[in-house]
């Protein structure tokens, strides 16, 4: 199925591995950025093109195939507000111009922030979803993915959207809050680690997700990827201080019932620091249920095979150094 295809968003962390593939695979590819000053150095076509903004879309999708959109703020503070809009007013007029444009085919980037993780103990899959909200972030992919169902079935659009856990992996511009877990951890930022419960993925399998969603005929609906699931920030970062003991990272976890206090701590450093780590309505979020999650569907019907644990750690430190 090769051809041009438009990547947005195609500086992020998935938008880079994705262009990658797509153009190791022979496709002719177009990224979005919002600016030029962003755009990855690859042998590729780059436009400048706001997801808030209607104009440049019309050159953007221009004699494209196919549409992968992974445009969005991946952050767990900020702009609310901003976050909301990129999601939920991006995804319609990103999703109209490629109707406009003649682009049947589109794969969207949501995430199991959408999925949600509560009821505990309940394994979650493709046909849950988040019902409680404490972060912009999880509000605005929730209601972006069903606003894509509803604009593909309104503008006759063949839909397929991929739900990933936190993207671990290399070959980033710019950290995201799933790799700054292990970046902050190697810095020393965590002498101790809340237990916050986190499933996690390679981006390097979200990005092979993607083109598999795209190529193959019959994939339809959602598709989770969570291979490494039902474990917390403490076991990934216990695991990387096996693989590089002689790191900073942290040997001790906080149960999450100590989270308030740790919440606290983080406020008064980021008085410091001007960062914050960990917010209190990002603990209220990742503390409410657990990171049990099945990506059969995806093994089953795109073909998946997983990187190994120690390949997500390994390479996001990689990345770092």
């Amino acid at each position: 199925m090769q051809g041009l295809v438009v990547v947005t968003g195609a500086n992020g962390h998935i938008g880079n591995n994705l262009c990658r593939q797509l153009l190791a695979k022979g496709y002719t590819v177009r990224g979005t950025v919002r600016s030029m000053d962003k755009a990855p150095n690859f042998d590729m076509e780059f436009v400048e093109a706001d997801v808030l903004e209607e104009e440049g879309w019309d050159k953007a999708l221009e004699g494209a195939s196919g549409l992968f959109h992974l445009a969005t703020i991946y952050a767990t503070s900020g702009d609310g507000q901003l976050i909301l809009d990129t999601a939920n007013k991006g995804t319609e007029i990103v999703f109209r111009a490629a109707a406009k444009a003649g682009i049947s085919r589109i794969v969207y980037t949501s995430s199991v922030a959408a999925i949600g993780s509560s009821p505990k103990g309940v394994v979650k899959d493709e046909s849950n979803w988040n019902e409680n909200f404490s972060l912009p972030y999880t509000q605005g992919k929730t209601e972006s993915e069903k606003k894509a169902w509803e604009l593909a079935e309104e503008l006759n659009l063949d839909l397929r959207v991929i739900n990933p856990s936190g993207v671990l992996g290399g070959s980033f511009s710019r950290p995201t809050p799933s790799t700054d877990i292990i970046g902050d951890a190697m810095k020393g930022k965590y002498p101790v680690v809340p237990k916050i419960p986190l499933a996690f993925v390679h981006v390097e399998d979200v990005a092979t997700a993607h083109i598999n969603a795209y190529e193959i005929d019959e994939a339809n609906g959602r598709y989770v990827l969570a291979p490494y699931q039902d474990g917390n920030i403490h076991d990934l970062l216990k695991r990387a201080k096996k693989l590089y003991p002689k790191m900073k990272f942290p040997r001790l976890g906080i149960p999450l019932w100590l989270l308030p206090v740790v919440v606290l701590q983080d406020w008064f450093m980021g008085l410091f620091t001007g960062k914050r780590l960990l917010t209190r309505s990002a603990a209220k979020s990742f503390s409410s249920g657990d990171a049990k999650y099945s990506s059969k569907k995806a093994e089953e019907e795109l073909g998946l095979t997983w990187k190994s644990y120690d390949d997500c750690i390994h390479d996001t430190v990689e990345a770092y150094r």
